[in-house]
């Protein structure tokens, strides 16, 4: 054995297998055929089932819907390419001990409690999302778009018992969270596909004009909801997973990467679930629409519910009530794992399964209130717009820290807790443009880069700064 193994096996026994604080040894790099599957099924998912028909409630056309989604797809997979695989294959790092290293301990308990807060949310989101599925056998009343509370004791009865069951999958730890994704994925996958062809044939889809005449040139928003236009398609399918790209939450998943080539293995999942899957379910919602009872709705001047276990069971019945079940626990399931992760960071004295069985019943409670599922198209802009700054500052950091003159890692080389350079930068950038948001009316997802963008620069120019002060 040579010394590069011995010192590699030493390092995966200390650091127990995920090298959290250390870099990834050549020994354990994987092709891009191990990003592949994982991306491809990761992304076809129960967000996917809600995301679809919400994009027909703001009203889209069909050029905004077929060609902003095919742009916005493809800059998030540069994204991904030459930003996060770029710099995780460089530095071999989580994101958790990386920005450690910039920002100090003090700080990443900071992120770390938003993210675990804001992950809860999106996992009691996909409990919804299973809960629709669940309550079709007991007649259960679905919950409406405009809808913010319970509606029902069998609707409280349903989430508890399926976030329960979920939390305690995610508690058994990664392994069984990644064997029931990957046994799940191909069937959710097959049903989505199965659920567009059905629908085609519902709706009386003939040729390619029919296939476009179902959005045509869009419509008037449904009522509580904005009306998307092509940018806002673009934008939005762009910055949709923001947290993990530009916001560098990914850089823990290609650190394992042999070359950054692997992240264009992101466009599997963009183009199989960020694209035909959200239209796969837009087309089941444009069949809904058309019968009675949504016309009836829409008269009264309602929005029709977007339900995902109806709809589903309309098109494929039995597989579809399955697929909407399956759909919302491979998200809700490694994103509960997640948010445990991020919970035992700040509490590192309690053990993963309960960390995670906190996490669960955060996001069980959350996904009593129908609200995060229904407005979800918003959830996800915000959740971005909070997250992707902090990637700015490793991004930032990486390419311009010569430039800039600025002491790479600074509060690991000056042994601070907090590098107050990092708070700064974030909390100007994400508060002048969250007030331009509110006060402007200005969709959230539009104003992401800028912020992303300012709280990089600003970090350069307060690390230059602050670092004058320290010296």
């Amino acid at each position: 054995m040579s010394q590069v193994s011995v010192e590699e096996k030493i390092t995966e026994e200390v650091t127990g297998g995920e090298f959290e604080r250390e870099p990834v040894p050549q020994s354990k790099l994987k092709s891009w055929k191990s990003f592949l599957g994982m991306y491809a099924g990761e992304h076809a998912a129960g967000t996917e089932f809600m995301i679809g028909p919400l994009f027909l409630t703001a009203g889209v056309s069909a050029f905004d819907l077929i060609i902003g989604l095919l742009l916005g797809n493809l800059l998030a997979v540069l994204s991904w390419r030459f930003l996060t695989a770029e710099i995780a294959v460089k530095n071999r790092l989580t994101l958790y001990y990386q920005l450690e290293r910039i920002c100090g301990k003090k700080l990443v308990i900071g992120y770390n409690l938003a993210n675990g807060i804001l992950f809860c949310f999106l996992a009691g989101a996909m409990i919804t999302v299973s809960a629709t599925a669940v309550g079709i056998p007991f007649d259960m009343e679905m919950p409406k778009l405009t809808d913010t509370m319970p509606n029902g004791m069998t609707w409280v009865i349903i989430v508890i018992l399926i976030g329960a069951v979920i939390s305690l999958i995610a508690s058994k730890g990664y392994d069984t969270v990644s064997r029931a994704a990957n046994w799940m994925s191909p069937a959710i996958v097959l049903a989505f596909v199965a659920c567009g062809v059905v629908a085609l044939n519902q709706l009386g889809v003939t040729s390619f004009s029919d296939f476009w005449n179902i959005w045509g040139e869009g419509s008037e928003p449904f009522p509580g909801q904005i009306k998307y236009t092509f940018w806002h398609v673009v934008i939005w399918s762009w910055f949709a997973n923001a947290a993990m790209h530009v916001g560098m939450s990914d850089l823990s998943v290609f650190r394992f990467a042999k070359n950054a080539n692997s992240g264009w293995t992101t466009a599997a999942g963009m183009y199989v679930g960020h694209y035909m899957a959200w239209i796969a379910a837009a087309l089941l919602y444009a069949v809904y629409l058309k019968s009675p009872e949504a016309q009836a709705l829409l008269s009264n001047g309602e929005a029709p519910p977007v339900a995902p276990g109806p709809l589903a069971n309309n098109a494929i019945g039995i597989f579809g009530i399955i697929a909407v079940v399956l759909a919302g626990w491979t998200t809700a399931n490694p994103t509960i794992y997640r948010a445990g992760l991020a919970f035992q960071a700040i509490m590192p004295k309690v053990s993963t399964f309960w960390v995670t069985i906190i996490a669960g019943t955060v996001a069980t409670i959350a996904g009593l209130f129908p609200a995060f599922a229904m407005k979800l198209l918003g959830f996800v802009a915000l959740y971005g717009f909070i997250l992707a700054p902090f990637g700015a500052v490793i991004v930032f950091e990486h390419f311009f820290h010569r430039q800039a003159g600025i002491v790479k890692n600074y509060a690991e080389v000056a042994n601070i807790k907090y590098n107050k350079a990092v708070l700064y930068a974030w909390a100007i950038s994400f508060g002048l443009f969250y007030f331009i948001s509110l006060q402007f009316d200005v969709f959230l997802s539009f104003v992401t880069l800028p912020a992303w963008l300012l709280c990089g620069v600003l970090f350069l120019v307060f690390s230059k700064s602050f670092k004058k002060k320290v010296n």
